[in-house]
């Protein structure tokens, strides 16, 4: 399977993803975490209102393999979560850069995401290139 790594998107070295429209992130886990993971069974995600910091576990997801913890890219209060996600954790691992998002977050400092990696910088730290 060739994973993918949308121009668009923001990485962490941890593996979490963002894509910030305005004031507003997007997060999520890369397809490269995903399959690493193997086969996802529970994901827990805080809730609707809470607040994310930067750098800081906000949530886990868990596979039959192991148990990992989410950090958060940037700063901000949650507006949205994926309850489908929650519910069917599998959906990760078909879209996870679409139906697979985790948390809408209106972003407090837009530039939180200054030193996130760009796609390019991020296949070469995965695909050790």
């Amino acid at each position: 399977m060739k994973l993918e790594y949308p121009d668009e998107l923001k990485y962490l070295d941890s593996h979490e993803y963002a894509r910030l429209e305005g004031d507003i992130a997007t997060i999520g886990i890369s397809a490269f975490a995903i399959d690493q993971l193997g086969d996802l069974v529970f994901l827990e995600l805080p809730e609707v209102g809470d607040t994310v910091t930067k750098g800081d576990p906000f949530g886990s997801v868990e596979s039959v393999k192991a148990v990992e913890d989410i950090v958060s890219p940037v700063s901000g209060q949650i507006l949205d979560r994926n309850e489908a996600a929650i519910d069917t954790p599998e959906m990760l691992q078909e879209d996870p850069y679409g139906e697979g998002w985790l948390l809408k977050v209106r972003v407090d400092d837009e530039s939180d995401l200054d030193d996130a990696m760009g796609a390019k910088e991020y296949r070469s730290l995965v695909e050790g290139e």
